[in-house]
């Protein structure tokens, strides 16, 4: 089925021409150049900032003039992961969606639903001429993934809504009003490459299989971690085995939960055997573990040409000790909002490579304190272990405002439409309200969208029904904005 035949069609319309332009975080110069063009198209006042920010203003419709001004705010770049055996080239290839039943995926892929059916929806509202609404802007922003950099250079004055209504979060039937603040640690062992000891065969080490997902909304679902699971049998096998590390590659992406990590060694010939029984050892443990979670891991050690060099083993055995130790997952639950992750890490990237080994963690919490102490926490663990740490892209949370006008709207609208009034949440992801309220104080801010399971990972997926149900929901609520 072509999704353009899916209602309401002038979301999946648009939602369409986005998968089909690469637009990867940093990489996202089409799309900006294809929402530039889609705003001058329609006649409507254009402006791209000088980041590539696009902001597109739409006057209100008539006898609405008196209404706040509402800005729709989504982002432009999307995760790219794949799955190991899939062969695709984020910067040129098209996504291509896939439906079943009610759901949409891609192939082998993200699909970019976070955040291009954000996008989607601000476009048909600006496109639609027939619509009943106040002042209205969409706000695109770059480079949301890595780092929220659209938003953190986004400049005062530039825009002139009273309200805005982002469309990044992943749930139908609920309304974000806060959400946790963000602190990358960018870890750097630095090692010498020495020759592969005498005797020793080369051997492969394989965890596939894992789910990954959103490092922040689906960190508290129990799934493994692709980089712990390598420690966790990279250390027998270098402490009583005596196995040689020459390289290690796990995770990709600083949000996203590693799926997939691989482990180059040099194991003595004498130990293959004894080798393989620990590999086996701790893949049934983990299975069991993780039964209720990770159904299709797998862990597997498989014959490799013997590799002519590897780290020095004082490095590669202080770092496998500190991967191993560093904190990872849920740190702690929050107090005010059961239910909610308060503090959590990503254990998200380990790779070596031209005398390095980049380890790459992203903490998160609604509290800043302690993301201070987490970051002390794990910087200190890496240190001691003779790494250099640098701590980085630290953004703000956002404190919810439950006296909120547009809150109070929404929940109104969705009961008049719904029979049930939505669930008010705040999330443990990063959304960029708390960045956007520094530059705009004056802001009433909520967030919401369709569900969307697995974010950043290749089994990201939409539920096709939700959208259509979101969409009537954002018609409904422009045609109550609150009056000035």
């Amino acid at each position: 089925m072509d999704i353009r035949e899916l209602k309401p069609e002038r979301v999946w319309t648009h939602f369409y021409s986005l998968t089909q332009i690469p637009r990867p975080s940093k990489k996202e110069e089409k799309a900006v150049l294809f929402l530039e063009k889609f705003g001058k198209d329609l006649g409507l006042e254009t402006i791209k900032d000088q980041l590539g920010n696009i902001i597109i203003r739409k006057p209100a419709s008539k006898g609405m003039e008196n209404r706040k001004g509402i800005i729709f705010q989504a982002h432009i770049d999307m995760v790219p992961q794949k799955n190991s055996d899939k062969v695709h080239d984020f910067e040129k290839d098209p996504i291509v969606p896939r439906i079943v039943e009610d759901w949409m995926y891609a192939t082998g892929t993200t699909l970019g639903a976070d955040n291009g059916l954000g996008i989607a929806v601000a476009m048909a509202v600006l496109e639609d001429k027939d619509m009943v609404h106040g002042p209205v802007e969409a706000l695109f922003t770059i480079d949301e993934e890595a780092g929220m950099n659209g938003a953190r250079g986004l400049k005062a004055g530039l825009l002139k809504g009273d309200i805005l209504i982002n469309l990044d979060s992943e749930d139908e039937g609920e309304l974000y009003v806060g959400c946790a603040g963000g602190l990358d640690a960018n870890v750097k062992f630095t090692y010498s490459e020495v020759a592969a000891p005498a005797g020793t065969e080369g051997y492969k080490l394989n965890i596939t299989g894992l789910k990954g997902g959103h490092s922040g909304m689906d960190i508290v679902l129990g799934r493994g971690n692709a980089n712990k699971a390598l420690v966790r049998i990279l250390l027998p096998l270098m402490k009583d085995l005596g196995a040689s590390l020459a390289s290690i590659e796990g995770g990709s992406l600083r949000n996203a939960i590693p799926r997939e990590g691989f482990a180059t060694l040099a194991i003595p010939a004498a130990n293959v055997e004894a080798a393989k029984k620990v590999v086996e050892k701790h893949f049934t443990e983990m299975k069991h573990e993780l039964a209720a979670h990770e159904a299709d891991l797998k862990i597997t050690l498989e014959k490799c040409d013997t590799p002519a060099t590897i780290i020095d083993n004082k490095t590669a055995l202080n770092m496998v000790k500190a991967v191993y130790v560093c904190p990872n997952g849920v740190e702690r639950m929050s107090d005010a909002m059961p239910g909610l992750v308060e503090t959590s890490n990503n254990l998200a990237i380990a790779k070596s490579g031209n005398g390095k080994i980049e380890i790459s963690c992203l903490m998160r919490s609604s509290v800043d304190s302690a993301k201070d102490i987490l970051a002390a926490a794990i910087a200190s663990t890496f240190e001691l272990a003779g790494a250099e740490v640098s701590l980085s892209g630290g953004y703000p949370g956002w404190k919810p405002n439950m006296d909120s006008d547009i809150l109070k709207t929404m929940k109104v609208v969705y009961k008049n439409l719904y029979g049930n009034e939505p669930e008010v949440k705040a999330i443990h992801a990063g959304l960029e309200c708390g960045i956007l309220g520094g530059a705009y104080p004056n802001w009433d801010m909520i967030s919401c969208g369709p569900t969307i399971r697995s974010p950043h990972s290749p089994d990201e997926r939409v539920n096709i029904p939700t959208v259509q149900k979101w969409w009537d929901y954002v018609v409904e609520v422009l045609k109550n904005a609150p009056v000035k």
